[in-house]
């Protein structure tokens, strides 16, 4: 099977504005891109607000807020403008109307009278004979045009309906993922494709657009597989090319159902304000499903967009796994440059808490917090936790009662905090650095007839609060040498 047919290949993400753009939506958004990416393509992005009731201009801005921070520029679309638009399908109505009025024209489609409640009526009876088929009983297929036309043009209600040609076979859909489906083309009815209202059905308008917009592949979930055979039916109507169609499997939580709160964030927005970078977040999802070689892990944005291929996209259902994500994001905080490290994470989470705004310490100490905190962060945010003591009046400080209990109510521990202090007080100002702070601790526990952690650990929760933090030198150096020795001398009363 191969990634492309012979046009230049033309993909679409059309979320509708109902909501957030949720983890489903922005794995189809990313396989779309890294598609056309791949193939030299053009990824285009498309509105799809034809529901009145839950489309908001609101809902369109937090697609696009998350799709921009996604990194997934699109070629076509809003705010990129492009030869096919216009983009959103409120703004298209008129080309559905056109196309509708075209096939009804041409016999393709043609006017139905026929009210809800003869509808049921029709319904109920091909269920009382035990009808095999008991969709819609073509009731209006063979009304004369003419009579139709004028019927119309009295302004009785009416919805337009596609005529599924007689001798339709069985309809077969080529996949790309799920290789050849069968449709039974007997068990379509004559479907509606324009609503009383004036409105156009989702399975008429798609098409419409997509035939329109030219797109070669149609990538999307495979919630969407029922609809396929309408929308081919609607295609060979148009006298359109049908697309190929990959329908990527639904992701499912750990305990095998479907994504939803009860799993935990769903929403891109969520998962960036947690703390997650795009790139790992991007990487996460491109591997739900698809894989380059079966073994690497962390996979570039770069080499997600030259090596994407729908040959390797698994028809399985993919699970989200917290842990994995987790592993990658930490992975790609822990490749981050210092510098980039420094002004993309540590300063701008430091100054989301409050703590600080950038100007109360010198660069090197800045880089010092990067490189005590950055090995120990798997999420942005952790950043701040990591560094809460740093920000916390000596007097406000709380500890920890299992490291209190562990560390400090045992017997040496405040033989260990007076000898540290009595070590660190020999440091002046200029001196307080990691290397210096060592040196004058390294000899303790020999001296003290203690082990390393006997000694150490009681320093580390009198000055942190907890019995974890960056090393010891590097700890205090950042604390400074007046809150250190201050946080010694108190922590001395719970030893």
């Amino acid at each position: 099977m191969t990634n492309t047919n012979d046009a230049q290949v033309r993909v679409r993400f059309a979320p509708s504005p109902t909501g957030k753009l949720h983890v489903g939506g922005a794995r189809t958004a990313i396989y779309n891109w890294a598609f056309a990416r791949a193939t030299g393509g053009t990824f285009i992005l498309r509105i799809d607000d034809t529901d009145p009731t839950r489309s908001t201009e609101e809902n369109t801005q937090v697609i696009l807020r998350a799709m921009r921070w996604l990194g997934l520029d699109w070629d076509e679309g809003p705010e990129a403008g492009g030869d096919y638009g216009p983009y959103f399908q409120t703004e298209r109505l008129g080309l559905y109307r056109e196309a509708a009025e075209r096939l009804v024209a041409e016999g393709r489609a043609y006017y139905c009278f026929c009210t809800p409640e003869q509808l049921a009526a029709d319904r109920e009876a091909a269920k009382e004979r035990n009808d095999t088929f008991q969709g819609y009983q073509r009731t209006c297929r063979d009304i004369d045009a003419s009579e139709a036309q004028a019927r119309v043009d009295a302004g009785e209600p009416h919805t337009i309906r596609i005529k599924v040609p007689d001798d339709r076979g069985d309809v077969v859909v080529r996949d790309a993922v799920h290789g050849e489906v069968t449709f039974n083309a007997r068990e379509l009815d004559d479907f509606i494709i324009f609503r009383s209202d004036g409105t156009p059905t989702y399975n008429f308008a798609t098409v419409v657009d997509d035939a329109l917009m030219g797109i070669t592949h149609v990538i999307r979930g495979d919630d969407h597989l029922s609809n396929t055979p309408r929308q081919v039916i609607v295609y060979e109507a148009l006298g359109a090319p049908t697309p190929t169609f990959a329908h990527i499997s639904m992701i499912l939580g750990a305990d095998g159902k479907k994504l939803s709160k009860r799993h935990g964030a769903t929403s891109v927005e969520e998962y960036r304000d947690a703390g997650y970078l795009s790139d790992a977040f991007v990487n996460y999802l491109a591997l739900l499903g698809w894989a380059p070689d079966g073994e690497s892990t962390v996979i570039p944005r770069k080499r997600i967009a030259r090596e994407f291929s729908l040959d390797h996209v698994s028809k399985n259902p993919a699970i989200m796994d917290p842990k994995k994500l987790d592993f990658i994001n930490g992975e790609y905080l822990h490749a981050m440059d210092d510098g980039d490290f420094t002004r993309e994470i540590l300063l701008p989470e430091l100054a989301a808490a409050g703590f600080d705004d950038g100007n109360t310490h010198d660069e090197a100490w800045y880089l010092l917090a990067t490189e005590a905190f950055k090995p120990r962060c798997t999420l942005s945010r952790d950043v701040v936790n990591q560094a809460r003591y740093l920000y916390t009046s000596d007097e406000e400080l709380a500890y920890d009662e299992k490291a209190v209990k562990k560390w400090l109510a045992k017997q040496g521990a405040r033989d260990a905090l007076e000898a540290a202090s009595e070590a660190l007080t020999t440091l002046g100002e200029a001196d307080w650095n990691p290397t210096a702070i060592e040196e004058v601790l390294d000899p303790l526990p020999e001296r003290l007839g203690m082990g390393k952690g006997r000694v150490f650990q009681p320093i580390r929760v009198a000055c942190v609060g907890g019995a974890a933090s960056p090393g010891i030198g590097e700890t205090l150096t950042l604390l400074g040498r007046e809150h250190a020795l201050t946080r010694i001398d108190q922590a001395k009363s719970l030893a």
